[in-house]
Formats: C-alpha cells, sequence, structure tokens
C-alpha cells in the first residue's frame, strides 16, 4: 500500500489552483470518511488509495474529525466539487451532507456512498456496503442462540454511534434486535422496542472513549447486564474497559460489527464473543472503479441482485460457533479482515 496522506482528523487537503487543474485533467476522485482514526476508515482509505494509483487516478482523501460530525464532510464536499474531481467516494457522517452532494451529483460528480448509505435517494448514484441489517442480524441471532433458554431473562445494552438515527446505526441497532428475537414496531428508527430487556440505548461516538462512558452509564441503571451490543469494535473495546473497572466482565456477551483486524483479534482473545465481519478495502477498491468506468464512458455502477445497493458481504466471526448461525472462526476471520 502506499503511504497514507499525511495529518491529523483532517477536514479537507488543501491544493493550489495550480494542482487543481492538474488533478482536474488526469482524472479526480475524493474519499471522504467519517474520522481518519477508527481502523475501519484508515484501511478504507489504504483500500482507495492503492487502487487509485493501479489505476493512474488521482485521490484526494478528507475526513471528519469524530463520527456523527458532518461539517468537515460538507466543506470536503465543496472543495471536491471546486477542484474538479469527477467522483466522490463518502462515509457520510449523518444526512445533513445530503444538499451538498446533490449539488456535486448536478455539477456532473458521480457520488458513491460507502458502508453508510444516504436516506435521501438523490444524494447518491449508488451506496457499496455490508448489508448492515444482516450484520446486525447476525450477532443477535448468535447471542440468542449462545443464551439459550437465558435468552428470555437477558439484559440488554445498547451502545449506537448517537441518537440521530444514521442510517448504518439504525440497521445495525434493529437487525441485531431481531435477530436476538425482540419486536422492534419501527425499523427506521432506534428505540422503538418496548421490550424490558433493552436496558437502554447510549451514545458511544463510534469510540473507545465513548464505550467506556456509554456502558458506564447503562451499568449505572442495572448493573447486572449479561449482553453488549456495539456498533463497532472500538465501541466494544470501550465496554469491556467499563465492565473489567466495575468487576461485571465475567459471563457478559460482548456482540460487535466490523470485523476488522483488531476487532477479530479481540474475538480471539474472548473480549468480544462474536462480530459481523465487513470488507472496507473491498468497498473502496470497488467504488475506485466505479469511478474510473464513468470517466471512461459515463456508465454508473448497480445494485446486487434484490438490493438497493451493491452488496460488499459480511460474514459472522466467533470462536464458540452457536447452531444454526453459520459462522468462521477468528482464524479464517484473520486472514481475510479488511477485505
Amino acid at each position: 500500500m502506499k503511504k497514507l496522506l499525511a495529518g491529523s482528523a483532517l477536514a479537507l487537503v488543501a491544493m493550489s489552483g495550480a494542482a487543481m487543474a492538474e488533478s482536474h485533467s488526469a482524472g479526480t476522485l475524493c474519499l471522504i470518511t467519517k474520522n481518519n482514526t477508527n481502523p475501519f476508515f484508515v484501511k478504507m482509505r489504504e483500500g482507495a488509495e492503492a487502487r487509485a494509483n493501479e489505476l493512474g487516478m488521482n485521490l484526494m482523501a478528507f475526513a471528519g474529525v469524530t463520527d456523527g460530525d458532518a461539517a468537515p464532510q460538507i466543506s470536503a464536499i465543496e472543495n471536491c466539487v471546486a477542484a474538479g474531481a469527477k467522483g466522490i467516494l463518502i462515509t457520510a457522517s449523518n444526512d445533513s451532507v445530503t444538499p451538498a452532494l446533490i449539488d456535486a451529483r448536478a455539477a456532473g460528480v458521480l457520488v458513491i456512498a460507502l458502508d453508510t448509505p444516504l436516506a435521501d435517494p438523490e444524494a447518491q448514484d449508488m451506496t457499496f456496503a455490508t448489508d448492515n441489517f444482516e450484520a446486525g442480524l447476525l450477532i443477535g441471532k448468535w447471542a440468542a442462540a449462545t443464551l439459550g433458554d437465558d435468552a428470555a431473562n437477558a439484559k440488554i445494552a445498547m451502545l449506537d454511534i448517537n441518537k440521530d438515527n444514521i442510517s448504518v446505526d439504525v440497521a445495525r441497532d434493529t437487525g441485531f434486535l431481531v435477530g436476538f428475537g425482540i419486536e422492534v414496531p419501527d425499523l427506521t428508527v432506534m428505540g422503538s422496542e418496548t421490550d424490558p430487556r433493552v436496558i437502554g440505548h447510549e451514545t458511544s461516538n463510534a469510540s473507545v472513549e465513548g464505550g467506556v462512558t456509554a456502558m458506564e452509564n447503562l451499568l449505572a441503571r442495572d448493573p447486572e447486564i449479561n449482553v453488549v451490543y456495539t456498533i463497532n469494535e472500538p465501541a466494544a473495546e470501550g465496554a469491556y474497559q467499563a465492565l473489567v473497572n466495575a468487576g461485571k466482565e465475567e459471563g457478559v456477551l460482548v456482540v460487535s460489527v466490523d470485523g476488522g483486524c483488531p476487532g477479530v483479534e479481540s474475538v480471539k482473545s474472548g473480549v468480544i464473543g462474536a462480530t459481523s465481519q465487513q470488507y472496507p478495502l473491498l468497498m473502496a477498491s470497488k467504488g475506485v472503479e466505479a469511478v474510473a468506468a464513468f470517466i471512461a464512458d459515463g456508465s454508473k455502477p448497480s445494485a446486487s441482485e434484490g438490493l438497493t445497493f451493491f452488496n460488499t458481504g459480511v460474514n459472522l466471526i466467533t470462536d464458540k460457533p452457536a447452531e444454526g448461525v453459520p459462522s468462521l472462526t477468528s482464524a479464517e476471520g484473520l486472514e481475510i479482515c479488511w477485505g
């Protein structure tokens, strides 16, 4: 992989007017991620850079500061359009980026959502993503099957990104609950369930620090929590830290989504019971290829059969397989982590 663009959680990459003109003529695309600290997004950028280099394209990389912070992403979209980019690949922090993306499409830019689809279909040409509802469903089924009869008396902590009902957040959250066997009246929002087994939903900001705080808050509400759903593996790491600090880690099932190499190592060590593995390198490389095709002949990508998005796949990773829930071992997951 080529060396990543340098800089801490950058909001945009500065380019001179001459550089913009040069990149425009060579075929420029932009990658805009939620942040550049989560290993998932770091690998996504590596994948985009590698494929862009292979295709002789210029990649401009941008990132927000924290998950859910859209302002830096909006600035990045505007800078990409000004730079003459022909394509934008984005993991949107939330739907407030929609107007800027609609404007970008009106300017002739191909917009590919990665991992997180936008609610407004006019904001993107296509989404390349894991089926995030399926990812949640798998870990929910695994947790319920692992508990067996005890699932009827489970006490469940839900560590989401935040309260903004971001599509990826909603899909994983509700998928988990459905998989666990909990009725979810409204699959378009988080928290519509009334099942007393759900102790509560807390904001983790999809980070280690946020996971610690969210888990502490939920343990204060009910110290007997025995199932912890987390939006991603950094949040799971934080939740586990909080459980250890409280002396509550024994007998608690922690489940998550991403399946990145560090997350699979956490499955191997027993910190995470099961995680749904997705493939950010594949998302990024396929997105770059879609932009290259668009530049070449104006063609646009199509969805996978029966879906509204291009499905890049998902696998459950666990070393404690549950009957009726297909899975791979952590050893197998480490061979394909990041995709």
